[in-house]
Parts: structure tokens; C-alpha cells; sequence
């Protein structure tokens, strides 16, 4: 881990902490600016560019093939927020944050940076005020059809960014997953919604007598990770589902997990919850993984809810919001636990009344 030189011009900014706060609204209502200096870093490859030396701006203008002057203030307004660092001599060299925006870093975020910098995104956060006024997605009113329509007809390298920055996120995810979740008992599980089956294949991995299910939908499934599919090394225990749970869940299971899509608008949440309870058999298991607002330890997930409202006009949960929504939906819930920083696991089961 590359540390930052307390003799750095870098270093001696003050921690935004520290600023009065005059400053510190000026630093928020710039914030814009932060986050175009990330995307542009990424999208000029130069953290990639940059090794374990310290490196000049004209060593670095030539890897990267653009003009040092614009690019030596690029990096300082980087380095002001600790991405980056720069030295007495002028050098610029690695931080934690700067190494995390690196493609061979392991735990890398250069596909969530680019995913929430997307071309996209600046047409819909001016309208946020709209969106809180309205309750809704300003993704019709912008592009004339839903978020995803647009995404995927319109928009193909910003879906691309986006199945990238999720097969991340899930990846990242998915073996704190398979390690939380205790199986005694269980004999078959179902990922709904589960994209390319990250926390499938790290269950199958984790318990070799385990059968499992992926249900996404078929688009989706298709590339499902390859250790899924057929001649992979867990295919003879998987089983790939094309399909939509919004509209039905046509398999049955001991287990269900639901990991991070009841973000949608509340309707589609009600029909996917409603979809799982009348699938599964009498006190089968449903367990729902998300991220909740009022037990973060980070903006993040704030900012990833106001995010959901624009787009598709959905939210992140809280505590209670999401034990209202199973319980709405027939489930008892039997305990909430953390997963890791980010993640809350519901625990619950399906009673004898609920299937329909």
C-alpha cells in the first residue's frame, strides 16, 4: 500500500473535516467537478498509466498521449482529495484511492466510477427537484421510454459500463455472501435476479453437495459465469432459469436469496416478493440481501438511492421499509443481520398460509 508523503502539496490541504463551513458547501456544490476529474482520469487510463514510481506529467502526457499543462491541473485537483498524490519535485504518484482505479487491482472500482459518471447522469441530476416533487423518474421525460429501454437501445457502451460495474459489485460481494449464509438443512437454493450467478457459484463452491438455481432473465443468464454453464465446473449442479420474477419464479427450493433488485419502484418489488412466497413451498426459506439507508456507514448508499429515483423511480430500504414489504408479502421475518459494511441480510420463512 502506496502512502501519502506528509510533505506533499497534497498533504497539506486541510481534511474537508476541517474546513468552516463556507468551505465545505463550496466543496459539496463542486462536487460535480470531483467526480468529472474521476471519470476523466479513468477514461485517459491514467492510473493504469502510472506504476510503482513516481512519475513526471510529461512522462505521464506521453503515456497517455494528451498535453501536460491541462493535465498536471487534472491531477492536482485529484490529489487535493487524496486520489493521487504529488510530491515536492512535482511527481505524481499513487494513493489507496488512486491504486482502486487501477483495471488489475484487486477490489478495483473503475467500472462503478465510470457506471455513476455515465453520460446519463448529467442530464438526470439537474432534475432531481423534479423527482422529489413528483415522486417519480425523470428517465421518461428525458428520453421519451424506461431507464433500461434507453440503456440498452440507445445508449449500448453505457450498458456495457453498467454490466460491468454490476458483474464488480457482485463479485466483491459474493464470497462475503456465501460465508455469511448458514445452509444446514439446505438441499437446493434459488438466486433470483442473481445477473451472472456470482453468489451462486461461490455457494456451489462453499458446499459441494448443494444444487442451485439461477433465475435472471435470458439476455442475462446466457453469459452467466462460466463455471455455471454447461462444461463448467459446477454446470452439473446448476441450473440456468431465463425468465423475469416480476412476472413469475417457476422454480421451487429450500432457499431463496434476493440480493439487491427490490430497488425497483414498489410495485415491482410487491410482485417479485409475491412471485417468491407463491412459489415456495411451506416453510421454505427467503433471505433478502441489501443495502440499507438508515444503517450505512457511507453517502454512498444515500446518493445510490437518490440515484434509484431518477432513473427507474426506485429506492434503497430501510430497516423497516424492507420488513414491511415481506411482511406485506406473506414472509415472517426471523432475524436481521449484517453481512459486511454495505449488506443486511433478512432472514425468513414462508408460513403454511402464505402459498397461494
Amino acid at each position: 500500500m502506496t502512502t501519502v508523503d506528509t510533505t506533499s502539496a497534497s498533504a497539506a490541504q486541510p481534511p474537508p473535516a476541517a474546513l468552516p463551513p463556507p468551505m465545505r458547501l463550496r466543496e459539496i456544490v463542486f462536487g460535480a467537478a470531483r467526480a468529472a476529474s474521476v471519470r476523466a482520469a479513468v477514461r485517459l487510463r491514467i492510473p493504469d498509466a502510472l506504476g510503482e514510481r513516481p512519475a513526471s506529467i510529461g512522462e505521464l502526457a506521453s503515456a497517455v498521449d494528451v498535453e501536460p499543462d491541462p493535465l498536471r491541473r487534472l491531477l492536482r485537483s485529484l490529489a487535493c482529495c487524496q486520489i493521487f498524490a504529488e510530491s515536492d519535485d512535482g511527481r505524481f504518484r499513487h494513493t489507496e484511492m488512486s491504486r482502486l482505479l487501477r483495471e488489475d487491482t484487486p477490489g478495483s472500482l473503475r467500472n462503478i466510477a465510470l457506471w455513476c459518471t455515465e453520460p446519463w447522469t448529467w442530464d438526470a441530476w439537474p432534475l432531481l427537484d423534479r423527482a422529489v416533487r413528483t415522486g417519480g423518474c425523470v428517465a421518461k421525460e428525458i428520453y421519451g421510454k424506461d431507464f433500461f429501454a434507453y440503456l440498452h437501445e440507445d445508449a449500448p457502451e453505457s450498458a456495457r459500463v453498467f454490466d460491468a460495474a454490476m458483474t464488480t459489485s457482485s463479485r466483491q460481494s459474493a464470497a462475503d455472501v456465501a460465508a455469511f449464509l448458514e445452509l444446514d438443512g439446505v438441499k437446493g437454493v434459488v438466486d433470483i435476479g442473481g445477473g451472472q450467478g456470482h453468489v451462486l457459484a461461490s455457494l456451489l463452491e462453499r458446499h459441494p453437495a448443494l444444487h442451485g438455481a439461477l433465475l435472471d432473465l435470458p439476455q442475462v443468464v446466457a453469459n452467466a459465469d462460466p463455471r455455471l454453464r454447461d462444461g463448467g465446473a459446477l454446470a452439473s449442479r446448476a441450473t440456468l432459469v431465463p425468465g423475469d420474477c416480476r412476472r413469475e419464479v417457476p422454480v421451487e427450493a429450500d432457499l431463496y436469496i434476493i440480493k439487491n433488485i427490490l430497488e425497483w419502484d414498489d410495485e415491482s418489488t410487491r410482485r417479485t416478493l409475491a412471485n417468491v412466497v407463491a412459489a415456495a413451498r411451506p416453510g421454505a426459506r427467503v433471505v433478502v440481501i441489501e443495502n440499507l439507508v438508515d444503517n450505512s456507514l457511507s453517502s454512498f448508499t444515500t446518493a445510490m438511492d437518490l440515484f434509484l429515483l431518477l432513473n427507474v423511480g426506485g429506492r434503497k430500504h430501510t430497516e423497516s421499509s424492507m420488513v414491511a414489504r415481506m411482511t406485506e408479502a406473506g414472509l415472517n421475518v426471523t432475524d436481521i443481520r449484517p453481512v459486511n459494511g454495505a449488506l443486511h441480510a433478512f432472514d425468513s420463512t414462508v408460513p403454511a398460509t402464505a402459498r397461494r
